[in-house]
């Protein structure tokens, strides 16, 4: 029997996490895995600040409590002195796959040259896959898109929920033999 799917999304910002302003990126991220995405999932949810502790403890419960499968972060990636979402992730992952960040950059350089100050990164905790992405509606698409191709595949590897595309919108890459 299939695994159901549930995905985690968790927005990493001290402004959004007090109240100060709405959670945008969150928000977007959500409504971009709901356009690609054919398989039905759950959404667990959470807009934390930026705190080493917070973020870790936030992604330990998604993935070893929740059971989600996907569980992308948004905000948190640059040099900035708060920007902690990384080394976060990286402290809570049993594997990281320094491919993703690598990916995500390379992408991103066609829009920004700012681009090699992010500092995203993936790996895998259990059968979850983490990834981390920048805090811009805009720039999360753009970053998502180089990316996710390659996801549904890993999470397979993992353990993790069988996720279906919508091909016409977002095809993913599965050996002939998956």
């Amino acid at each position: 029997m299939a695994k159901s799917a549930i995905i985690g999304v968790v927005n990493v910002s001290d402004r959004a996490s007090q109240g100060v302003y709405e959670d945008i990126p969150g928000k977007a991220c959500v409504e971009l895995l709901k356009e690609w995405i054919r398989t039905p999932f759950e959404v667990e949810y959470a807009v934390v600040p930026d705190e080493q502790d917070q973020i870790e403890r936030t992604l330990i419960d998604f993935c070893d409590n929740k059971k989600c499968s996907l569980i992308v972060t948004t905000g948190g990636t640059g040099p900035a002195k708060r920007d902690i979402t990384p080394e976060a992730t990286e402290c809570v992952c049993e594997k990281l796959l320094p491919g993703f960040g690598e990916e995500m950059r390379r992408a991103s350089l066609q829009f920004v040259p700012t681009a090699i100050l992010s500092r995203q990164t993936a790996g895998t905790r259990g059968s979850s896959l983490i990834v981390n992405l920048p805090g811009k509606p805009k720039a999360i698409r753009e970053n998502l898109e180089a990316v996710f191709p390659a996801i549904p595949y890993c999470i397979d590897l993992v353990g993790g929920a069988y996720l279906e595309t919508d091909p016409t919108v977002m095809k993913v890459f599965r050996p002939k033999n998956a």
